[in-house]
This record gives C-alpha cells, sequence and structure tokens, in this order.
C-alpha cells in the first residue's frame, strides 16, 4: 500500500476521518518501482499510455484478483520493459494506492498491446 493509502485507512478505522473510496481505480504501468511514495520511478507518458479502469472481485481471505481483461491501447512508440503496476484513484494525476511489480517484465515495442488477463492481477493484503 502506498503512504497515501495507509494513512487514509489508519484516520478512516480511528474515526478520525473518514475515507471515502474512489468510484473507480486504474491501472498504471512503470519501467521501475513506484515505491510507497509513489515518487520512484515515473509512469509511462507518450506513446499512446494511458491508465486503465480495472475492476476487482471482492476480497475473500485477504486477496483479489481483476474480475476482466485489462487491454492497453498499440503502443505509438517503444514503452520500454514494463515491470511495475500501480493502482491510481483516478485516471491521470490523483493518487497511487497499490503498487507491486509483474512476475517477469514485458518488453513493449510500437504497435504492441499489452493486456493483463482477468484473474492475472492479484492484490494481497498481509
Amino acid at each position: 500500500m502506498s503512504d497515501f493509502l495507509e494513512n487514509k485507512i489508519l484516520d478512516h478505522i480511528c474515526a478520525t476521518t473518514s475515507y471515502t473510496a474512489p468510484s473507480a481505480v486504474y491501472l498504471g504501468l512503470s519501467t521501475g518501482d513506484f515505491t510507497d511514495t509513489g515518487s520512484g520511478a515515473s509512469e509511462l507518458s507518450g506513446s499512446n499510455y494511458s491508465r486503465k479502469a480495472v475492476v476487482f472481485a471482492a476480497a475473500a481471505s485477504g486477496a483479489t484478483s481483476n474480475t476482466s481483461n485489462v487491454d492497453f491501447d498499440p503502443a505509438s512508440g517503444n514503452w520500454g520493459s514494463i515491470s511495475h503496476w500501480g493502482i491510481f484513484d483516478a485516471a491521470a494525476s490523483g493518487n497511487i494506492l497499490l503498487s507491486g511489480s509483474f512476475s517477469s517484465a514485458k518488453t513493449i515495442e510500437t504497435n504492441d498491446v499489452l493486456r493483463i488477463s482477468s484473474g492475472d492481477l492479484d492484490l494481497t493484503a498481509a
């Protein structure tokens, strides 16, 4: 979890300040670790890249996964070796909520389409 989300959840649980969940969350990509502050590696930009909305199943046993495919638009230039993901509370700008790394990096070149298949983006609270 990002530092932002950790603080929001603690404030909410401790009745300091209510946290309203975002109406949608968006998957962003990077060639490096976003870190807990979101200030680590830069999110991709340009070359027809944009965050994509992602829907998750209700959590069970401290885990959830995406309920449908997440398809990014065809790259209009090389995106590089995509190794990390972030879940954001807005389609652009906003706050990073969660981040992690893919099990293996994928190099995206011009005209490639990156697809995260249904059930392949797993989130675990531990």
